[in-house]
This record gives C-alpha cells, sequence and structure tokens, in this order.
C-alpha cells in the first residue's frame, strides 16, 4: 500500500466553485478524503495559498510529432520522443493525454511504418511514464491499404479513440502549388510532384472510401472505441458521422454544426491555442467564440500543450464564463468525451489525478502534477513544499 499523501492549504477547484483553503488527502491513487485530517503517517504538501486543479484530460494533440520529427527530414525514435514528451504533458499538468497519431496514405512522418513504430513504442513504455498515455488514431478516410495495422491496433487495445480525417483533396489542392506542397514534402520524404500524385492516385479510388469507412467504424463500434469526425463542415456532415456512431465532433467549421452536435449531446472540441491566440492560425472559426455561442464543450492542446491551463484561465479572463466552467473543458468534459468517469473532477472516490499551481503568478505555473495519487512531476519551487 502507498503512503497516504495529504496536500494541506490549497483552495481546490472543483465542479462549480473554488473552495476555501482544506485539505485533501490520497489514498491508494484516490482522492479518500476533502476536509478531513490527514493520517499521521500521510506524505504532506504544504500548499498554502495554491491552487489544485483536477487534471488536465487532452483528448486531441499531436505535439508529440515534433519530438518525433524536430526538423524536417530529421527523424528521432519514437521512445525517446514518447519519453520526452512525457516531461512536457506533466510540465503542463497534462496528466492523461490522447495522442493523436494519424495513420495515412502518405509516407514518412503518418506513414504506416510510423504508426506501427509509435504503437511499439507506446507498448514497450507502458507503466514506465508518469502520465497516462493513450493513443488517439486519426484514420485518414482514404487509408484503406493501412487498415489492417490499426485494426490490429485496436484488436491489441492500443488504441483508445478514433477520429475519422478526410485531408486527401486539400493535400492535393496544396500539393499542387510548389509553394504550399513542401509541407508535406517535408515530411513524407519525397518531392511535391510525388506528393500530388500520390494524393490524386487516392482520389481516384473515391468509391471506396465510404465502405472501408463504414467497415472501420463497425469494428470500433464492436470494440467499445469512442469515436470522432474531423472538420465538419454542416449539420448534415455531423449527422452522417453521427449515423456511424460518431459521439465527438472535433474542430467544426461553423458554429452551425457544434450547435446541432451540442443538441444532439454529443461532444465538440475545439483548440486551446486558438483560444489563447484570439484566432485560429489558419484563418478558421474563432473556439472563444464557439464557448460563447454554446457550440464547443471541450478543448484541446491541439499542437501545443501549454494552451490548456492556459485557455481556461484565459475564457475565466475574458468574462466568457467562471473558472470552474473553463476548466472543465479542459479536464471532466474531455475525460466523459472519451469515456472515462474515473477523472477529471475532484470528489472523493474519484482517481487522484491533480495539477498543483501558483495561479497568482503570470501563466499559472504548474508546481506539481499528481497521477493516480503519485506525485509525477515536481518543480523546483513545488519540491520545496514536500513536508
Amino acid at each position: 500500500m502507498a503512503r497516504p499523501l495529504a496536500i494541506a492549504g490549497a483552495r481546490l477547484l472543483l465542479a462549480d466553485a473554488v473552495s476555501p483553503p482544506t485539505t485533501l488527502t490520497v489514498i491508494d491513487g484516490r482522492i479518500a478524503a476533502i476536509g478531513a485530517d490527514a493520517p499521521p503517517h500521510a506524505r504532506a504538501i504544504r500548499a498554502e495559498g495554491l491552487l489544485l486543479a483536477p487534471g488536465l484530460v487532452d483528448i486531441h494533440g499531436d505535439a508529440f510529432e515534433r519530438q518525433v520529427q524536430p526538423r524536417p527530414g530529421v527523424d528521432f525514435r519514437h521512445d525517446l520522443a514518447l519519453i520526452d514528451t512525457d516531461a512536457q504533458l506533466l510540465a503542463n499538468g497534462i496528466t492523461t493525454a490522447f495522442h493523436g497519431v494519424t495513420l495515412s496514405w502518405e509516407p514518412g512522418l503518418r506513414s504506416e511504418a510510423a504508426f506501427r513504430a509509435f504503437v511499439a513504442a507506446w507498448t514497450g513504455l507502458r507503466g514506465e511514464l508518469g502520465a497516462e498515455h493513450r493513443i488517439h488514431l486519426r484514420l485518414e478516410t482514404y487509408a484503406m491499404d493501412q487498415w489492417p495495422a490499426a485494426e490490429a491496433a485496436i484488436a491489441s487495445g492500443a488504441v483508445h479513440l478514433l477520429a475519422f480525417n478526410d485531408h486527401t483533396a486539400e493535400i492535393a489542392r496544396r500539393a499542387a502549388d510548389p509553394a504550399r506542397a513542401a509541407r508535406y514534402a517535408d515530411r513524407s520524404k519525397i518531392s511535391g510532384t510525388e506528393v500530388l500524385a500520390l494524393a490524386q492516385a487516392m482520389l481516384a479510388r473515391a468509391d471506396e472510401v465510404e465502405p472501408f469507412v463504414a467497415r472501420a467504424a463497425r469494428v470500433a463500434r464492436d470494440a467499445g472505441l469512442a469515436m470522432a469526425s474531423h472538420d465538419d463542415a454542416s449539420p448534415e456532415a455531423r449527422a452522417r458521422w453521427r449515423a456511424l456512431g460518431c459521439t465527438i465532433c472535433e474542430f467544426p467549421m461553423n458554429a452551425a454544426t457544434g450547435l446541432a452536435a451540442r443538441a444532439a449531446g454529443e461532444h465538440v472540441v475545439m483548440g486551446c491555442p486558438n483560444v489563447v491566440r484570439g484566432g485560429s492560425h489558419l484563418g478558421w472559426h474563432s473556439a472563444e467564440a464557439m464557448v460563447r455561442a454554446g457550440a464547443a464543450d471541450v478543448l484541446a492542446s491541439d499542437y501545443y500543450y501549454p494552451a490548456m491551463r492556459h485557455a481556461a484561465f484565459a475564457l475565466a479572463a475574458r468574462a466568457v464564463c467562471t473558472l470552474p466552467a473553463a476548466w472543465a473543458m479542459v479536464s471532466a468534459n474531455a475525460a466523459a468525451a472519451a469515456g472515462l468517469a474515473d477523472r477529471g473532477r475532484i470528489a472523493a472516490g474519484l482517481r487522484a489525478d491533480l495539477v498543483l499551481l501558483d495561479d497568482r503568478r503570470a501563466g499559472a505555473e504548474v508546481l506539481a502534477s499528481i497521477v493516480a495519487g503519485r506525485i509525477a512531476w515536481l518543480s523546483g519551487r513545488g519540491a520545496s513544499l514536500l513536508a
């Protein structure tokens, strides 16, 4: 039995309010008590003046790709990338991360070989990393030939969420412009002309996509996976994905689509960097506007891990919603979308995934990240709080 942990003097970020300073006790990986005296043999964290919040649940993040390929054409092993990513997650208060691993017809960074390498690295590192790492399979709808690798990963339990992506026509359109083709050429390690030829060859197989997607969705449903659709352009498109069992709407292209999904009781995901920066870097819909309209209820790191906590504080500072409501978008709501009922909130009996913050400082400094009751990461200041 692990030694109990007592976090004393912190304000707790609860579902509907911030509590007065109190003591939270963790026993055997779960929140055992709030406001009660801790066991005398408990390990203590002196948290006076600090904010204790639920650990962040990142339902969609692909920033790990920068650890795999930090420069165009320069690759590192996936296990090294995951180890480095783990440190970044914990330093930013992310205790559960769904890595958006794309399986595409493209060679290079998003190829079948790269997907297999990621799954192998994840499998080899299970139980050795600080955060809980999960795989969010971003399946390109034209990746028919690569599907057996995905199906095997699903069967092995390595995939935890399946999202359908359709970027093939966009890649073909951009690859036709030599100035824009470089992005795809760099990550694929082939020329822009070759990328265009591959994309066009795939588009010629458009009649295979619908039956393939239906088959993949059936496999995911049978495996009990949560499913998402990506970049839905209209309520009608969302309805088609809903019929396949996709209960998560990722990055809808407009508020009408997000509102239709929310009206159907579905979760709508937008990006935290969009909130922090005040708009999409691609000129697409504003995440803050979606939240204000009630058209989004989950925020994800997307491509930048630090944005998660900053987005929650930004929404509260801009009076878009209260801090508890904003934090739910990066914790409780994200956990619910992924089917994880045991985390994302501070309540007795739940898994003790927690982040200790100094919200008096700019940027709400992360001092400690606690995963399943274990102190997984401490900053220099955080280490000084241990009793």
